[in-house]
């Protein structure tokens, strides 16, 4: 009989946190030999996605890319038509999943978004309350814990980028 350790949140798992928030769950894990720092982990998105930063940051190219041409929809509602996919490791604590990600062309806030396939591959639960990502390990249970600091980064750069394109768009209009 095997033993299943119980994957569950308590109170005890907000500390650390100001509460009440509504923050999202922004963490951070590794890809090879970097830390990779700003990751939405989002149970609402069916694909991981991988934006430029990490591309460039990571030292990508585009014969490291295969072929991937189902355009996707952006948080702003814009279609985008994407660079390639490609599939990396990638470790939250002591467990490495291989990971498909779709490479963006376009502006994000975050480096990279997780999502549903990433943690059912870890049997992974999330919670943006506790702002943790808790996962089986053998007989244990690790946790990846979220950011508010980096999760208040990103909303600020989020809320400056589209003042700064209504700004732009407001200059055009007028020109």
């Amino acid at each position: 009989m095997e033993f299943q350790p119980t994957l569950s949140f308590f109170d005890d798992d907000k500390a650390g946190t100001f509460q009440p928030h509504d923050d999202a769950l922004v963490v951070t894990f590794r890809i090879g030999e970097y830390n990779v720092k700003k990751v939405l982990v989002d149970q609402g998105s069916g694909a991981e996605i991988m934006y430029p930063d990490l591309y460039k940051g990571l030292k990508l190219k585009p014969k490291d890319l295969v072929s991937y041409d189902s355009p996707l929809v952006g948080f702003d509602g814009k279609t985008v038509i994407p660079k390639g996919q490609i599939r990396l490791p990638i470790q939250a604590g002591s467990v490495v999943v291989e990971v498909d990600f779709i490479m963006m062309d376009a502006y994000s806030f975050y480096t990279a978004i997780m999502a549903r396939s990433w943690l059912h591959a870890m049997m992974a639960v999330s919670s943006t309350l506790h702002l943790k990502v808790k996962y089986p390990s053998g007989d244990q249970v690790e946790e990846l814990i979220g950011s508010q600091a980096l999760a208040k980064q990103c909303l600020v750069a989020a809320i400056r980028h589209q003042s700064e394109g209504e700004s732009l768009a407001t200059r055009e209009k007028s020109l």
